[in-house]
């Protein structure tokens, strides 16, 4: 897997100072995305152990609120077998560290079904998510004002609520 940055104190991407991973390759090819040169798979840097080191020893302040996983597409395939050993990681070391996901799959129909995104390792990704900012940002529904999130469509999912109340539950922000 490749990324794009890794931003060790991040404001813009979920609630509190975040470090966030901005992985490369993306399939959704969103009209009006913010960084298309994400979109190529091998954008930026090979992701290594010395990259998840580097991730790790970020989240490991008290001022660090969490991790964001964004990009890019998190959920497409190959980047899924990469990132579910960072949460992996992140849960069993630092687990009081909550999880922000951005993806332009929808969870429902994309993630919870039979897709082009589900692999092996989906399922799990989505147990350590604590938050899934959903769908694909819509240059018709676009608004500055949404907190944490580009368009009107796109829903932040409380994940740990929607698998207990087995219906979606959306964070209030």
């Amino acid at each position: 897997m490749y990324y794009g940055a890794v931003r060790k104190t991040d404001v813009a991407n979920g609630p509190g100072v975040r470090v966030s991973l901005f992985v490369s390759g993306c399939t959704h090819h969103c009209k009006g995305c913010f960084q298309p040169e994400t979109w190529d798979f091998s954008y930026g840097r090979v992701y290594t152990r010395e990259t998840e080191k580097e991730i790790m020893d970020s989240l490991n302040h008290d001022y660090i609120k969490g991790l964001t996983l964004l990009g890019g597409e998190p959920f497409e395939p190959s980047n899924q077998k990469v990132l579910v050993g960072l949460l992996r990681l992140v849960k069993n070391v630092l687990p009081e560290k909550d999880v922000w996901c951005y993806t332009g799959y929808t969870y429902e129909t994309d993630l919870l079904k039979d897709s082009r995104a589900r692999c092996g390792v989906t399922d799990e990704i989505l147990s350590m998510i604590d938050v899934l900012v959903d769908g694909e940002f819509l240059e018709e529904e676009k608004d500055i004002s949404l907190s944490f999130r580009g368009s009107h469509n796109q829903r932040l999912i409380d994940l740990p609520k929607t698998r207990r109340q087995k219906k979606i539950i959306l964070v209030q922000i």
